[in-house]
């Protein structure tokens, strides 16, 4: 198995692409920890699983935007596992705000669990990846941050956020850590259910694959940034989208 005995930290890990990329790293081998903001019960299902698969899991709540609580999740982790191996940044929000208007509010909410969060989850992290000189960190971006669609301008700017984070971080902790991100495109998720059917099928007429990703799709795509067959991959963003950008 690609990932036996690794201990992977998954954000935003109850459902959707998380819940998929837990279960995707389990299967090879890695022990995880199923991170979720409130959704605690959907995370205890996900914990459920990952046993059945036969590797070790934990779920432990923490706001990622929160560092106090970032620091918690890192500490929970060691304390149990002893050691910190894979770190998948894929905890995030969306907002669907006209651009010509402001929402503060909406503005924080979206920076903070999606720029922010990412920035405390790997400062924390890092640091115990250095001192075992290994690491593996995989953020989840969006095709919104490489291509610019003109509906969700604060999603976007968050996205853009996170290739950059990507580049910085690859660069800092190079040698020991590799660090990449995967660009999601049209992903049947629950963010994604307040897209129309027609915007739906205009996407997948749009894309020269003919098809929406399911989030086992992109899980497949971090599993491979999170194994040694990307080992010479590092400041990468990889879209995954059907070649809809092209």
């Amino acid at each position: 198995m690609k990932l036996e005995g690794k201990v992977a930290i998954v954000t935003g890990a109850s459902k959707g692409i998380g819940r998929a990329t837990a279960l995707e790293l389990a299967k090879e081998g890695a022990n995880i920890v199923v991170n979720y903001r409130d959704k605690k019960t959907d995370a205890e299902k996900v914990v459920n699983e990952i046993k059945k698969i036969g590797s070790c899991a934990i779920a432990i709540k923490a706001d990622v935007s929160k560092e106090k609580e970032v620091q918690l999740l890192v500490g929970e982790t060691l304390s149990i596992f002893k050691r910190v191996d894979i770190l998948v940044n894929n905890a995030g929000v969306a907002d669907y705000l006209d651009s010509l208007s402001f929402d503060e509010t909406i503005w924080n909410k979206i920076i903070e669990t999606n720029v922010t969060g990412v920035i405390n989850c790997i400062q924390k992290c890092a640091k115990i990846m250095l001192e075992q000189k290994s690491g593996t960190i995989v953020n989840i971006s969006s095709i919104s941050g490489t291509t610019n669609f003109n509906w969700s301008l604060y999603y976007e700017i968050s996205k853009s956020a996170v290739n950059t984070i990507t580049k910085h971080f690859a660069i800092k902790l190079g040698p020991d850590i590799r660090v990449n991100c995967i660009a999601p495109g049209g992903t049947d998720t629950d963010m994604a259910k307040n897209h129309s059917k027609k915007k739906i099928q205009e996407y997948i007429e749009k894309a020269p694959l003919k098809r929406r990703a399911n989030p086992e799709d992109i899980a497949k795509n971090i599993l491979f940034l999170c194994s040694d067959d990307s080992i010479n991959i590092t400041g990468q963003t990889i879209v995954s989208d059907g070649g809809y950008t092209l």
